[in-house]
């Protein structure tokens, strides 16, 4: 289920946040994590599976039609899962009236989920 990071989530946001290649560097996450808690443009959503909180996606308004997924992360331990794909559908469904597209960083991913007809991308 997908549910909008506050921050109270903070410390499991940049967690799973520095998974991603960019942000493995400290001060570059917390410049990250600043964006998502003050920028109106940038919207942090987190994954929660049961009671844990399994995965992060970060997206940004490119302008009023188009939304450009910046982050995909999901805990190691629950890779392979499709929980990936999962997060960038419930995006695409929230933001159903605007093309969802991915930055350079996640076109591999969506790549993958494109030519990855099962649910393991």
């Amino acid at each position: 289920m997908l549910i909008r990071f506050k921050k109270s989530f903070e410390k499991i946001a940049m967690g799973l946040l520095s998974f991603m290649p960019a942000e493995k560097d400290l001060k570059q996450l917390q410049q990250t994590i600043k964006q998502y808690e003050t920028a109106d443009d940038w919207q942090l959503f987190l994954w929660k599976q049961d009671e844990d909180i399994i995965g992060a996606i970060g997206v940004i308004f490119k302008d009023e039609d188009v939304v450009e997924v910046r982050h995909i992360s999901v805990n190691p331990s629950h890779r392979q899962q499709g929980i990936g794909k999962s997060m960038v559908n419930a995006v695409k469904e929230l933001y159903k009236t605007k093309t969802v597209i991915p930055n350079d960083e996640t076109e591999k991913f969506f790549e993958k989920c494109k030519s990855n007809k099962d649910k393991n991308c």
